[in-house]
């Protein structure tokens, strides 16, 4: 089995620590995978300063495919982050830098490379809403992280009917009966499977007939970016691991699934004890309060 992650990276600059750290929703998937030792690519947007040279550094490090990635003069996405008794603050970002001028359109080169892969996920943050039609014509299975995006009903209008996984953020939602019907909403829009995260009250899953619940793996958390992205890859990975048997024995599908959300939990966890969405950090200077 091999996945793709195509969108946004960037690097996350903590200031008060004055180090940062490689990620973006679709580069962490795709890191992910390759942790959880699944091969995997990435199709991304580079600048050209130090940053994307550390975002580039931690992909071969990992050795994911990066051969279909594009590059342009510039700077490079990143934003800036602070901690809150472990919970990440977002400061401010570039929106992207580079991705933002020059987001990825997929060629007929790109959809042959793509369909090699069992999955492809990518984000609300990855400038890509305009190729998932493209995507879903050419038969490739898509994930999609609205993140909190899911209360942008124009979004999720256009998106919903393209993807076959949308992965929410739902912290917010004030209870489970809400969170359940913000699936249901999802899933009539025309996406088979959603899983919404939330936070320390765990996770839900709504495939169309059936939900699921997860409870979080607790641990003293020292940093919880990347938890959602490195949620959503254990469970994509665990589920499409046994997927073609649970639609042959629908019988087993209830367990598969509580077992992928089960894995998921577990390594989202672990995401918690490092610093940055996986580490890989590396010192910069802080230009003040007006940098991206």
């Amino acid at each position: 089995m091999r996945v793709i992650g195509i969108g946004d990276n960037v690097c996350d600059k903590y200031e008060h620590q004055k180090t940062m750290y490689p990620g973006g929703q679709a580069l962490n998937f795709s890191i992910y995978a390759r942790m959880l030792g699944v091969e995997s690519a990435y199709i991304g947007v580079f600048g050209t300063d130090e940053v994307a040279q550390h975002v580039m550094a931690a992909l071969d490090k990992y050795q994911v495919d990066r051969s279909r990635c594009r590059q342009y003069e510039g700077e490079n996405g990143c934003a800036r982050v602070t901690l809150v008794d472990g919970d990440r603050v977002f400061l401010g970002s570039n929106k992207g830098g580079v991705l933002r001028d020059h987001p990825i359109e997929l060629g007929d080169v790109d959809l042959n490379y793509i369909k090699q892969f069992a999955l492809c996920h990518t984000s609300n943050n990855s400038y890509m809403d305009s190729q998932l039609p493209r995507l879903k014509q050419a038969g490739i299975s898509v994930s999609y992280d609205f993140s909190g995006q899911w209360v942008d009903a124009e979004r999720v209008e256009r998106v919903a009917p393209c993807i076959d996984y949308a992965f929410l953020s739902c912290g917010g939602a004030a209870t489970q009966e809400t969170a359940a019907d913000i699936c249901r909403m999802i899933n009539g829009k025309g996406t088979g499977m959603v899983i919404a995260t939330r936070g320390s009250e765990g996770a839900m899953l709504y495939d169309g007939t059936d939900f699921y619940t997860q409870p979080p793996k607790l641990v003293e958390a020292v940093d919880t970016l990347g938890a959602g992205d490195s949620f959503a890859a254990a469970f994509l990975l665990a589920w499409l691991k046994r997927k073609d048997r649970a639609e042959q024995d629908p019988s087993i599908r209830p367990a598969v699934l509580r077992e992928a959300l089960e894995q998921a939990a577990e390594f989202s966890s672990k995401t918690c004890l490092v610093y940055g969405a996986f580490g890989e950090g590396t010192a910069f200077e802080p230009m003040g309060k007006g940098e991206a």
